[in-house]
């Protein structure tokens, strides 16, 4: 091989090498870019944390750039080969492309976490795709603006820079021979970029969890890539057999039959009976963000959610109940499918399983009850309306059902408007015919942009705005003859941004009321069972006296023989919680991170083995 072929070899080598170590030099400094704009979250860092969060991050983020120079490699092996003008045009084509990608990625995660409290993952994706106008609305329009002028101008940015520091694909003039040593030479460094992509060389792959260093969870959240937490959230969304396998088999049969309601019959002996019928008109209110620290009676904030507050002492109240996740879509499938959220999907982005689950709804639909669904938004957001068109209700009425005029909110409807549509609909309901109504509320969501003024705080404003038109509705509804045969539901589908500094890791952020109305009730009080949301389905069918056989992971929380216990979820990471102990635990990094009560160490099997069978469902479906 000539010299000229030589320095043409190890050019294509340090071209490789150099854009490996620009993707990783422009991750590490976006690390402290990120903490700064999220300062409310890291203000209490010292310079060393910083380091610390660059230094603990560093492999996943060369990991990342492994993964973004493979392409470059192979261009650079087709180089020898090919004309280098046209390979080139692709390198810079792909540079481009990586820059836009990156600049998207990295605002769009800095941009959620002070909402969210983790990195990116495919949520808001599929949020977006499902329905963009939904998934900005809680987003102003010089806000956008905003963002996509950031986005462009750091795309730029990267991209210049990459080009200046990364040579181009000089052409190659040797013979046969030297162009398949140089190719050789290339395979080998292709091959070896698995290494970084790998993180070692031994079993243990680049994962999450290896960068987690700190008993702080949001250093750790810092010292993430976002790219690869993105990556591995698109990789895991498929992948539910091989997911959280803690135990054997047998073992996980074994607990998970430990803490199940084998009851399943409905109407047993053993239940309290709350209600004065079998078969009361269900009108369910899901309550966008609602939680017991809006609430005076459950130790929470006074003169916010006032009916709410006074109607705890009327109806039923159950004081130890919790939602199973953070966000609307897992919340409506517990509710309405007694089906647990998972850490890392969300089911109702897939109508092929969603298809196969036992709903409540339908169960009811079953024994002659007529089904209507209201939301002032729209229905295709995160596939609503395939969601509760399989649940068995013939009529959604969502945005495009009201007039134009009455789309005031970014959300669409305000909440007044979708609760006088409902209670018309009621009144018109035939008198001898049982029904279930399904009322999505959603002006207490960001941007709390609600027509009314009685708050300062904008946040709590637009809770007493939703409270307050709940108030109005229940008034009327109890003027009406029906009332006397109608069961109210009150439970929110998770809870919101109020208190703004609530750590997702802490039980309290889950901590949500579950409140019973109406003339059907004959009995009234506090409830202080523990449950989640997935326990309502069993509960009220077992009131009903209509088996429940098919929701393996719903309990009948009014059941004296059934082992009860609250369960929730958030991005790699559950909380299961009894009268004795509270486990959290961080599936990143196989630790645990909360473990109290009067019987440490109780839960944490069931609650590995309760997640374990819940992902085997998952894909069986």
């Amino acid at each position: 091989m000539t010299r000229k072929q030589q320095h043409y070899k190890w050019h294509l080598v340090g071209n490789v090498i150099l854009t490996l170590a620009m993707f990783t030099a422009i991750s590490v400094i976006l690390k402290p870019v990120f903490m700064l704009y999220n300062h409310s979250s890291f203000k209490d860092c010292a310079f060393s944390d910083y380091l610390a969060v660059i230094w603990h991050g560093l492999p996943m983020d060369i990991s990342v750039a492994g993964y973004f120079t493979t392409i470059p490699a192979l261009l650079a092996l087709t180089s020898i080969w090919l004309h280098p003008a046209l390979i080139r045009c692709l390198h810079k084509t792909y540079l481009l492309l990586a820059s836009l990608v990156m600049s998207v990625v990295y605002c769009t995660d800095a941009v959620l976490y002070d909402f969210w409290g983790f990195r990116i993952d495919s949520t808001p994706f599929f949020y977006f795709f499902s329905s963009p106008k939904e998934a900005l609305a809680s987003v102003s329009a010089w806000w956008i603006v905003l963002g996509v002028v950031v986005i462009l101008l750091l795309t730029a940015g990267l991209f210049v820079a990459f080009s200046k520091s990364i040579g181009s694909f000089p052409e190659s003039k040797g013979v046969a021979k030297d162009r398949f040593i140089a190719s050789g030479v290339m395979v080998v460094v292709l091959a070896l970029l698995f290494v970084p992509i790998r993180g070692s060389l031994g079993t243990s792959t680049m994962n999450i969890g290896r960068v987690y260093f700190s008993e702080n969870q949001k250093l750790n959240h810092a010292a993430i890539n976002p790219c690869f937490s993105l990556l591995s959230s698109l990789m895991s969304d498929e992948n539910t057999k091989d997911q959280y396998r803690f135990m054997a088999a047998d073992e996980a049969n074994k607990l998970f039959a430990q803490i199940s309601d084998h009851t399943k019959q409905g109407g047993t002996t053993a239940v309290y009976k709350l209600l004065n019928t079998n078969k009361p008109n269900i009108i369910m209110v899901v309550l966008e963000s609602f939680s017991t620290h809006i609430m005076k009676s459950m130790g929470g904030v006074p003169n916010v959610a006032v009916n709410m507050d006074k109607w705890a002492n009327e109806g039923v109240l159950f004081t130890s109940f919790y939602a199973n996740s953070f966000r609307t879509d897992r919340g409506l499938a517990a509710i309405l499918a007694g089906y647990p959220a998972q850490p890392t999907m969300s089911i109702m982005k897939y109508p092929n399983k969603t298809g196969n689950l036992p709903m409540f709804p339908q169960k009811l639909k079953e024994t002659g009850y007529q089904l209507k669904y209201y939301y002032g938004g729209d229905a295709d957001f995160t596939n609503m309306r395939s969601f509760v068109t399989t649940a068995g209700f013939e009529d959604l009425v969502s945005d495009a059902d009201f007039p134009i005029k009455l789309r005031l909110s970014k959300w669409g409807v305000p909440d007044q408007y979708v609760f006088d549509r409902a209670l018309a609909d009621i009144k018109s309901q035939a008198p001898n015919t049982s029904h279930l109504s399904v009322i999505q509320t959603s002006s207490s969501h960001e941007p709390y942009d609600v027509p009314y003024k009685k708050l300062n705080n904008k946040i709590l404003n637009a809770f007493a705005y939703t409270d307050n038109c709940l108030g109005k509705f229940v008034a009327a509804l109890k003027r009406l003859p029906s009332w006397k045969n109608t069961l109210v539901v009150l439970v929110p589908d998770h809870q919101g941004c109020y208190p703004e500094d609530m750590d997702n890791y802490s039980p309290a952020r889950y901590h949500i009321p579950l409140l019973l109305l109406g003339g059907a009730l004959k009995a009234k009080g506090h409830i202080d069972t523990f449950g989640s949301q997935a326990d309502i389905a069993a509960t009220l069918l077992s009131q009903l006296g209509i088996g429940y056989s098919e929701f393996k992971f719903s309990k009948d929380m009014l059941n004296p023989n059934v082992p009860h216990f609250a369960f929730s979820t958030v991005p790699n990471a559950f909380m299961m919680k009894t009268k004795d102990n509270t486990v959290f635990f961080n599936c990143e990094t196989n630790k645990t991170i909360l473990d109290n009560g009067n019987k440490p160490g109780k839960n944490l099997p069931y609650a590995k083995a309760y997640l374990q069978k819940l992902y085997d469902d998952i894909s069986q479906r």
